[in-house]
């Protein structure tokens, strides 16, 4: 992880309890499969904060409530809360639901990913660069910058 930290000492959370999905009654499996909150949630909440070694559900970054979905509209958004207003790590947190979404979800989705609203002190920025294709795209091939979002969504067996 990366050495001189920006908030030394983060606030901790307890891992909400995983909650199992019932199948879908219809076995059609041509049928597009309807998805909700949670199972966005449990996409992203073990990501690993690219600072420290907890997840950003354990670091309260994104939580059930930061999830929004329409489903009949294809549109996902995840609104997300950095540890501190400063945080420098935003856009990489940013870019790693987004990158852990696209690998996740079906293409037909539109993913949305925002700083929630005064959190971070250069909130328009931030999400000027995380919702732009083109700065994605730019982004994603930086090698650097490419081995630190796959470190960050690579699985914990702890």
């Amino acid at each position: 992880m990366v050495v001189g930290l920006i908030n030394a000492n983060p606030v901790v959370y307890e891992k909400k309890e995983r909650r199992f999905r019932q199948a879908p009654e219809t076995t059609d499996e041509n049928a597009a499969e309807a998805i909700d909150q949670l199972e966005i949630f449990d996409h992203i909440r073990d990501i690993k904060d690219p600072e420290h070694p907890y997840s950003l559900e354990e670091l309260n970054v994104v939580t059930e409530d930061s999830v929004e979905i329409n489903d009949e509209l294809s549109h996902v958004r995840v609104t997300f809360t950095p540890t501190v207003e400063h945080c420098s790590m935003a856009t990489v947190i940013g870019l790693c639901l987004r990158v852990k979404l696209m690998r996740s979800l079906p293409p037909r989705y539109k993913v949305d990913i925002r700083v929630a609203p005064g959190s971070h002190a250069t909130e328009t920025a931030v999400n000027k660069q995380l919702n732009d294709k083109e700065r994605v795209a730019a982004a994603l091939e930086n090698p650097n910058l490419l081995d630190i979002v796959e470190e960050c969504l690579s699985p914990t067996f702890a």
